[in-house]
Order: structure tokens, then C-alpha cells, then sequence
């Protein structure tokens, strides 16, 4: 175990799921699923706790949202085989997991209530889709006073959609690879003892 204190860090790894992986998302994404796997392992080695966060939908449709409800159909049924977690993404014994109906992770209050009963203050996020469920949540997190970070090697979409979040929204969420995390976290260390000093600007 690292002897970095990650105790204010989560990281929260959303919707790797089969429906999330369409055809043709390997060829544009090909190194996603090793480096989802690889910032388990970071995560797991330095313990930086792991949120996984999974999309669910019941059959009858009673928990969809309007849009759905009007189309028939949507990702993620429950018993579905395209709800099932991706290999690369499966938790481990004791981790967490928190189902969401909406884009937005944090329209389930217990994510929330899970990073602040933990202490949680800064975010990294990672999974699918970039442009949808990645950024929702990110921005949710941000409005609610979390630093946050983009692991943008653990994230796929359409390809001009990823690239687009990633560049579009730098004074919100942080960019970060797996492989910077360990690196990056005196940087972070710093950014948190600025805001509880009540220090602002560089």
C-alpha cells in the first residue's frame, strides 16, 4: 500500500458495460479496455477508492426517462446481456457499486452521499460514453464543489465527441491518464490545501 494519503480521492468508473462498447468502438478506442484495466490496478496498489457506478433500466420501463419512454427502448435493460459489466471493469470483492437511471450519476443521491460520507473532495472520473455520461457527471460534480479530473485514456466515444470534452471544458474538469495519477498527486495535494486555506488565483 502507497504511503500517498489518496483518502480524499475516488475514483469513479461509470457505465463499462456491454451496450456502452458498440461495434466498431474497439477500432477507435483500442487501448481503452487495458487502460481501464491499468488504473484498477493503480487505484488498488496506492488505495484510491473505487466507485463503480452501473446504468440499469427495468423491463417495464417504469424507471426510463421521457425521451426513452417515447423511443421504446434503451441500453442497459436489466438481465440483459448488454448490461452486464465489461471484463476489464469488474469489481473486486468489497468494492462498491451504484446503479443510475439517468445520464447524470448524481441523480442517485447515494453517490453523492457515499463520496461525502467518505471524505471524498476530489473526483477523477473515467468509463463510457465521454460526451454523455463521463461529462454529466463530471460537471455534476464540479457544481458540487469536487475537484475533478477526466482519466481521458479510460474513456471512448464517438471520436470527435471524446476529443471534444476533453478540450472544450478545462476550467472545470482536469485531464489526467492513468499512468499520471501517481504523479499527479502533489499537484492535487496542493489544489486541496489551497481551498481549505481560502487561497484563490495562482
Amino acid at each position: 500500500m502507497s504511503r500517498r494519503d489518496w483518502s480524499p480521492y475516488a475514483l469513479l468508473l461509470i457505465d463499462v458495460q456491454e451496450d456502452f462498447w458498440p461495434a466498431g468502438m474497439e477500432e477507435k478506442f483500442p487501448h481503452f479496455k487495458d487502460s481501464v484495466e491499468r488504473v484498477l490496478r493503480i487505484c488498488r496498489a496506492e488505495g484510491l477508492d473505487v466507485l463503480h457506478i452501473r446504468a440499469c433500466f427495468k423491463p417495464d420501463g417504469s424507471d426510463w426517462m421521457a425521451r426513452y419512454k417515447l423511443l421504446g427502448s434503451l441500453p442497459c435493460i436489466q438481465g440483459t446481456p448488454g448490461e452486464q459489466v465489461m471484463p476489464c471493469a469488474r469489481e473486486l470483492p468489497g468494492e462498491p457499486i451504484l446503479y443510475k437511471h439517468s445520464y447524470d450519476s448524481f441523480c442517485n443521491p447515494e453517490v453523492d452521499a457515499w463520496l461525502r460520507s467518505n471524505g471524498k473532495r476530489y473526483v477523477l472520473v473515467a468509463g463510457l460514453v465521454t460526451a454523455v455520461c463521463v461529462l454529466l457527471t463530471g460537471a455534476s460534480a464540479a457544481q458540487r464543489g469536487y475537484l475533478v479530473a477526466i482519466v481521458e485514456d479510460c474513456c471512448a466515444d464517438q471520436a470527435g465527441a471524446h476529443d471534444m470534452v476533453l478540450q472544450r471544458y478545462p476550467n472545470m474538469l482536469e485531464r489526467v491518464t492513468a499512468d499520471e495519477i501517481v504523479a499527479r498527486h502533489g499537484t492535487w495535494q496542493d489544489q486541496l490545501r489551497r481551498l481549505e486555506s481560502g487561497v484563490q488565483g495562482c
